[in-house]
């Protein structure tokens, strides 16, 4: 497991701590299972089961979240384990933010930034000049906060399932 740490910040409520962290850990898996109930309930509107969270992390593997293709971080408010999210490269010069969580009790604490700081930098690590992502209209949250970080909206770059979005950052 490589927990290198890749980015601190501090804000009124507390300081959050991203490492890189296999997505197969413990708390990196109690968080994919949170992000996937949240998104998967919120499109349902409904509370989704146990066994529907199984099948949907089968459905939507985190392939390509290990190096040297991609990384897996966790996000911890003073020492909690309340944010995740990965990065991966579909070319070269191209990543993609995919499994971008904040736990609802710590949203509007800077977790949302700090994950974006820590995976932009693993995709110049990775050797990537942009980072995209694809999202849904009913995650305004994430919304909000990929525009906030300087993401524009941008054409359909893939055909997934849910996708109703899609934004890019240049950084460099």
């Amino acid at each position: 497991m490589d927990t290198t740490e890749t980015t601190d910040a501090t804000d009124t409520a507390g300081t959050w701590r991203v490492v890189r962290e296999a997505f197969s850990t413990p708390d990196a898996t109690v968080l994919r299972r949170a992000y996937y109930a949240e998104v998967a309930g919120r499109y349902w509107e409904r509370a989704v089961t146990e066994a529907e969270i199984d099948q949907g992390l089968l459905d939507f593997p985190d392939e390509g979240l290990t190096a040297p293709t991609g990384q897996f971080v966790v996000g911890r408010l003073d020492g909690r384990p309340l944010a995740c999210g990965g990065i991966r490269l579909l070319d070269p010069a191209t990543a993609e933010l995919t499994r971008v969580y904040v736990d609802p009790r710590a949203r509007g604490t800077g977790g949302g930034a700090a994950l974006l700081g820590a995976l932009e930098e693993a995709a110049l690590e990775l050797g990537a000049e942009c980072v995209r992502l694809d999202t849904r209209s009913d995650l305004v949250e994430a919304r909000a906060l990929y525009a906030r970080h300087g993401y524009a909206e941008i054409p359909a770059y893939n055909s997934g399932p849910y996708a109703e979005h899609w934004f890019e950052k240049r950084l460099v």
